[in-house]
């Protein structure tokens, strides 16, 4: 995958020693990695290895037991307003305000952003995504695969620095899903967004993304591009990685 052309050093995301613990069991233990502008990089892990509490994390939705997250160079909960006036984030699994349309749902969270004049903004997006006949009808009549655009659209609403999605085509069907893909490709090398991307479907982590952070029971057990990390491990496809590390448990280890 080629990336835009932008600064090596140019670190937009900053992770250091991250752990979080719940009722004394650790959910996410030493994590460390950053993420540069412009570069898409995928979480990989079975369920519960800590893709989500990350996530959470890093817009300050959870206090990290320990360690630190910067963005942009700043901290996220000492800065927190500014920082998260250049993000935004995307999921399956949050819900967007039943009793309002599709356009006064992005409405809303444009206000929330403070964008000036967003009309314009919030059309285009309908248009991408598609949602221009359901522009008002109310969220809770929408089908699941509605529901995962708008989450999409409105993710998308203040062209954000760093984007963080969480299984964002899980509800898509394969059309829909692939023109969300080339979206994010475009935005990235438009905006030179920087996204930090978590999926089960493994055949779109090796297209999507430039480097993948394997983890496993709340550690990176493994880093790099799909091709290092497969090498690493002497497999041919991170599908097959994937199953030999969710059913192998601790044995499991790089070639």
């Amino acid at each position: 995958m080629v990336k835009p052309d932008v600064q090596k050093n140019d670190v937009v995301v900053e992770v250091e020693g991250l752990s979080k613990t719940f009722n004394g069991v650790a959910a996410v233990e030493g994590v460390s990695f950053r993420i540069h502008r412009g570069e898409i990089v995928g979480l990989l892990g079975p369920n519960g290895a800590g893709k989500t509490t990350i996530i959470q994390m890093l817009l300050g939705v959870l206090t990290p037991t320990a360690g630190t997250v910067r963005l942009f160079g700043l901290d996220v909960h000492r800065h927190r307003e500014s920082v998260l006036g250049r993000v935004n984030f995307s999921s399956t699994y949050v819900s967007l305000p039943y009793s309002l349309t599709v356009t006064e749902n992005l409405r809303v969270f444009a206000r929330l952003y403070r964008l000036p004049h967003p009309e314009a903004r919030i059309r285009e997006l309908l248009q991408r995504f598609e949602l221009e006949p359901t522009a008002h009808q109310l969220v809770r009549g929408l089908s699941s695969g509605q529901l995962t655009r708008l989450c999409l659209a409105k993710a998308l609403l203040n062209r954000p620095e760093v984007l963080f999605l969480d299984e964002p085509t899980a509800s898509l069907d394969p059309d829909m899903a692939e023109k969300t893909r080339r979206l994010l490709r475009d935005v990235r090398a438009q905006e030179h967004t920087a996204i930090l991307y978590t999926s089960h479907n493994m055949r779109e982590m090796e297209q999507m993304c430039d480097r993948i952070l394997f983890l496993h029971r709340g550690r990176i057990i493994a880093a790099g591009t799909p091709r290092e990390v497969l090498s690493a491990y002497g497999e041919e496809d991170l599908e097959a990685l994937f199953l030999r590390i969710a059913r192998g448990g601790s044995r499991v280890e790089a070639s």
